[in-house]
């Protein structure tokens, strides 16, 4: 079923976005000229528990649309960098919340029709604050913990809006609630 690239060319390259017009040929023979795909690198998330039980939750100003909200912690995966340390990475300069045990939880892909990028989402149990923020010049991040059943309730009624994330959440509280039966 995979389609024959009959020409690629580059529209856009940047190190965040790259944009490219394919020229695709279905296996039915049918052709699409313009198919474009958008190159953006992996990404990672974690769902990060405190020794006390309570899950790390980022609040921010997200610019495309214009909200702000609750994220759990998150960032793209440096080139060479396995998705794990990236995303241990990112919990302690987002958060200063480091150590506890990690475990991989799922990978997702936010829209493969479109996009070639994986995101990959991490449980790290029992972690605890080590250090201060480490944030980029382009971030500005409250940090909150909320208990496990506010944060449910928070999925629930629908406050967080970043699909990649509601995924792994949803995920969660679903095999948590399995354990219990």
């Amino acid at each position: 079923m995979q389609w024959e690239v009959l020409e690629s060319e580059y529209l856009f390259k940047r190190p965040w976005l790259t944009a490219r017009r394919d020229h695709v040929k279905l296996p039915t023979g049918a052709e699409i000229q313009d198919f474009y795909v958008l190159e953006y690198p992996d990404f990672c998330n974690v769902i990060a528990i405190t020794k006390d039980g309570r899950i790390v939750l980022e609040r921010q100003y997200r610019h495309a649309q214009r909200i702000t909200g609750y994220e759990i912690p998150a960032g793209c995966v440096e080139p060479g960098e396995d998705a794990m340390e990236g995303a241990k990475r990112e919990l302690f300069e987002e958060t200063g919340y480091s150590g506890g045990e990690w475990q991989h939880f799922m990978t997702i892909s936010p829209n493969p029709g479109a996009c070639t990028n994986y995101c990959h989402v991490f449980l790290a149990k029992g972690v605890e604050r080590v250090s201060s923020q480490h944030l980029e010049e382009s971030e500005d991040i409250r940090i909150e913990l909320f208990p496990e059943e506010e944060v449910f309730d928070m999925l629930k009624r629908g406050e967080f809006h970043q699909a990649m994330m509601v995924a792994p959440l949803w995920k969660y509280f679903a095999e948590k609630m399995q354990t219990l039966k």
